[in-house]
């Protein structure tokens, strides 16, 4: 039986198929693995760079791309396209293995053709080269190929190279761009294994060893053990992470052990999430094979629930933590596995511990805060609003777990930005104590108060909830959660996996991990690569948020300086409109745009900052003729999803329109 392997592009390509075209896809691909000699189903084309790429038919208007090695009986299904873009692509693209790393590449060789001849009109015999001072052995050392030389030495600047970007090798142009930003070859070097070498670099590279290079590419190509992995590989084509993790994430993710606590980092896209999900399987598995006795392994106490969920897996708010589990339920099937990792967030974890202990807690109503604050206010003499008051109680007195006037007197207020006297500060603490007492003698509760009571009930028992415990979008978490969560789990080995990004940060907590007692120093990552968004969306984006170094988790600056796409795609739109009903007419429009282009409406994404506006934006929409559902929504339903950008965060759409954005 041949041995047959799937490429990235073509679930991608798959995925945006009709359901009829993709039945007619399965049934070729099933007839063509069945065949004792599937090379006789396949087309090669009359002419063209690569003898090894054929065409599977599909029907009468779609061909499958095959690569087909010369050697051995291995299949490759690229992609899926047009019939006549199939021959386009069959006769212009060429495969080749990677001279350093190993891994597979594909070129666009008559693009490189006719961009190098465009060079070579444009260049000045005397011009500058911007790899003037690299020879041609130090580039064939990085990675790229005696092919792709005669362009490279015609570049005159980092433009030359960004527009070519599309047309190269990934591991190639990012082999150039390392150079181009200054660094040196052996920084180019170790950056390029880093992001794209799997393993260990092969000493030796046969050039004509395709199957071998694809073993080397788990980021690229996936290898199919039968039909039935085949079929579900199929009916999930939007979930190409699960099989194709980047090499720079598969090497975190799948990292036996750390030592401590861990944290990633990285820019919108760079597979944070992802890789978070493969490390929670991967725990998740482990601990799957471990005999009941051995739960309290690697010298932490056991849990006081052996059959309990030994992984957590948490991040800030329901909505995010909801998609996380539906997305560990597409990784992970393994059942003993699966059902040994619980998805909570974080005020559901702080909820059910409250509950178990004194019943269950009634939380407070955000609106009548507000009065109580404002009533506290008055009553204190303080001419500050009700929000500052509020915000000073959360960060700073909830913050630290303040006990006492006299803690609060004396304590930093880091970043509150308006300085108290003495005198204000005791105001604000009578303040403070009286809307505590308020909620104490309703039985209520905030989220931020649960969080506090749940860690000194874990620190009074003593007993951790969990082995292992992995958080996602961690930068939006307050200090009192890091708390509850630094008692939930005992320290050790692979207590902690954090990933952040300090730039997307939506709530006001400014939090030292150190200061938790969670140590990441000397184990803390960094992703640079965006796979979900466009360079032009990046680069859009980025020049908004600017450059300038952010403070981590960590204590250390982080930039958006390096972050990258090799993805490309139209710039993001801006519509300017003088009203608002004119503005909803505008994102009606374009959403039934989308709409008619194939794009499912589970797909598009609208938000905008508050709930007021989005709930005017859907009754909008609805009476429009278009349905929406809030973010929250569990089912599958076939509408368009609406919600605040808080709610929204850590989500992911094919096509998003923000409404109201103002000066």
């Amino acid at each position: 039986m041949a041995r047959l392997a799937i490429g990235k592009g073509f679930l991608t390509e798959y995925g945006r198929l009709d359901k009829d075209v993709q039945g007619a896809v399965d049934a070729a691909i099933a007839k063509f693995a069945r065949h004792p000699h599937p090379g006789s189903h396949l087309e090669k084309p009359q002419r063209g760079w690569d003898d090894r790429i054929r065409t599977l038919e599909v029907d009468n208007r779609w061909r499958g791309i095959v690569l087909a090695p010369m050697t051995g009986d291995t299949y490759c299904l690229v992609t899926i396209l047009p019939k006549d873009k199939a021959k386009a692509y069959a006769t212009s693209h060429r495969f080749s293995v990677n001279p350093a790393l190993g891994v597979l590449e594909v070129r666009d060789e008559d693009a490189i053709q006719r961009l190098r001849q465009l060079l070579q009109e444009a260049s000045k015999p005397d011009g500058k080269r911007l790899f003037a001072d690299v020879n041609d052995a130090d580039l064939g050392r990085l990675g790229v190929d005696a092919q792709i030389l005669p362009m490279i030495r015609l570049m005159t600047s980092e433009a030359d190279l960004e527009t070519r970007q599309a047309a190269l090798p990934e591991a190639q142009y990012a082999a150039l761009h390392a150079l181009a930003c200054g660094m040196t070859l052996d920084e180019a070097r170790e950056e390029v294994a880093r992001l794209y070498a799997a393993g260990t670099p092969p000493e030796q590279v046969d050039p004509d060893d395709l199957v071998s290079a694809m073993e080397r590419s788990p980021s690229q190509v996936t290898f199919v053990s039968g039909h039935e992995e085949l079929r579900l590989i199929l009916a999930h084509p939007f979930a190409a992470w699960r099989m194709f993790l980047h090499p720079s994430q598969r090497k975190i993710a799948y990292r036996t052990s750390y030592s401590g606590p861990a944290q990633v980092t990285g820019g919108p896209g760079t597979g944070k999430t992802v890789t978070l999900l493969h490390r929670a399987a991967f725990l998740a598995a482990r601990a799957a094979k471990r005999p009941a006795a051995d739960s309290g392994a690697e010298g932490r106490p056991p849990q006081a629930d052996p059959g309990a969920a030994q992984v957590l897996v948490t991040t800030f708010n329901g909505t995010l933590a909801d998609a996380l589990g539906t997305q560990l339920d597409l990784l992970i099937k393994d059942d003993r596995a699966r059902r040994g990792i619980e998805v909570l967030n974080v005020d559901r974890l702080a909820y059910r511990i409250v509950k178990a202990a004194r019943g269950a807690p009634v939380i407070a109503d955000e609106r009548i805060l507000r009065t109580q604050w404002a009533a506290a206010a008055a009553a204190a003499g303080l001419d500050f609003t009700p929000a500052f008051l509020k915000n000073e109680w959360e960060q700073v007195i909830l913050a630290q777990d303040l006990q006492s006037e006299q803690s609060y007197l004396t304590c930093l207020r880091t970043g509150r930005g308006r300085p108290l006297t003495k005198v204000q500060r005791s105001q604000v603490w009578q303040a403070a104590q009286q809307v505590a007492a308020e909620l104490a003698a309703a039985r209520q509760s905030t989220h931020l108060q649960l969080a506090n009571e749940a860690t000194h009930l874990l620190r009074e028992t003593g007993a951790p909830s969990y082995l292992h415990i992995l958080v996602d979008e961690a930068q939006d978490l307050h200090p009192s959660q890091w708390r509850l969560l630094r008692a939930a789990v005992a320290p050790g080995a692979d207590d902690l996996f954090i990933v952040a990004d300090p730039h997307q940060r939506i709530y006001d907590n400014r939090v030292s991990l150190a200061s938790m007692r969670i140590s990441v120093r000397g184990r803390s990552q960094r992703l640079s690569l965006s796979y979900r968004t466009t360079q032009e969306v990046l680069t859009w984006a980025v020049s908004l948020l600017g450059t300038d170094p952010v403070t981590g988790l960590d204590g250390e600056v982080d930039s958006l300086l390096g972050y990258r796409s090799p993805m490309h795609g139209p710039r993001p739109q801006l519509r300017m409109t003088a009203t608002r009903s004119e503005e909803f007419g505008l994102l009606a429009d374009q959403i039934r745009s989308w709409l008619a282009l194939g794009i499912e409406p589970q797909a598009i994404g609208v938000t905008a900052r508050s709930a007021s506006l989005v709930r005017e934006a859907r009754q909008v929409l609805k009476a429009d003729g278009i349905t929406t559902v809030p973010l929250s929504e569990r089912r599958n339903a076939q509408a368009v999803r609406a919600g605040t950008m808080h709610a929204m965060k850590g989500l992911e759409f094919q096509a998003v329109a923000v409404v109201g954005v103002e000066r």
